[in-house]
């Protein structure tokens, strides 16, 4: 794998199956492994995946020539949270724009402190835009309002949970690059004919523009409610 670029490798962890998947842009898979196993994966107990990567990474590095450096991991497991709230904004007949969206979904965040309590939140998406009392499903460009809201999901996942996931990935020098609901991805995509690997690598890329993009570090010189959410790409 001489480009790092072009290749993208994702492990798909469920209840009855382990796959790993090292894809070259969207249409080209150049390998993929599968395990079948017959009980359930236990979330105090990772062996079978520690085992699944043992049996895999070295060949994919050697194969290629090249080490993994990170991983996408789809999770198809009943270990998600979701927390669903609305907040509101009086925005005094002013065009709807980027800082007062940011700061509105900081806000959100900061309201669910308690309820996300030891959680980390995977996507975060509006569902909804009332905008004057009227609906969207996307957000209108260069709009004005009296007031506007979001509804918003949050879809969390225990941060012990990651903890393990992490501890298994850095014996391998590998890092976590973003995990994804498999349940989130169906929903979002509504066809169970795709390649799940593809339509992981469509949430990663952006391709909702309702999911809020979350930063973990504000970048230099950015204000802290600016570059949190990296909103619309």
């Amino acid at each position: 794998m001489s480009d790092i670029l072009k290749y993208e490798t994702y492990l798909f962890i469920s209840s009855t199956k382990l796959i790993i998947s090292v894809n070259t842009d969207l249409k080209k898979k150049i390998y993929q492994k599968e395990l079948l196993i017959d009980d359930q994966i236990h979330l105090k107990n990772f062996e079978k995946i520690d085992y699944f990567l043992n049996q895999n990474i070295f060949t994919i590095e050697k194969k290629f020539q090249n080490f993994i450096e990170r991983v996408t991991i789809i999770l198809d497991l009943n270990v998600f949270f979701s927390v669903k709230i609305s907040v509101k904004k009086n925005n005094h007949n002013d065009y709807i724009n980027l800082k007062s969206l940011n700061h509105l979904l900081y806000e959100a965040k900061e309201s669910c402190k308690k309820t996300i309590d030891q959680k980390k939140i995977i996507h975060m998406i509006i569902n909804n835009f009332q905008i004057d009392d009227k609906s969207y499903s996307l957000l209108p460009k260069d709009i004005k309002c009296q007031n506007y809201s979001l509804d918003l999901e949050l879809i969390c996942l225990s941060e012990n949970f990651l903890r393990e996931l992490e501890i298994i990935l850095k014996k391998y020098h590998i890092s976590l690059n973003r995990v994804v609901s498999a349940d989130y991805i169906k929903d979002f995509c509504s066809t169970d004919d795709r390649d799940i690997f593809l339509m992981a690598e469509m949430i990663v890329n952006g391709h909702n523009p309702n999911e809020v993009i979350l930063i973990d570090k504000p970048e230099k010189n950015e204000g802290f409610f600016e570059k949190f959410f990296n909103f619309f790409n």
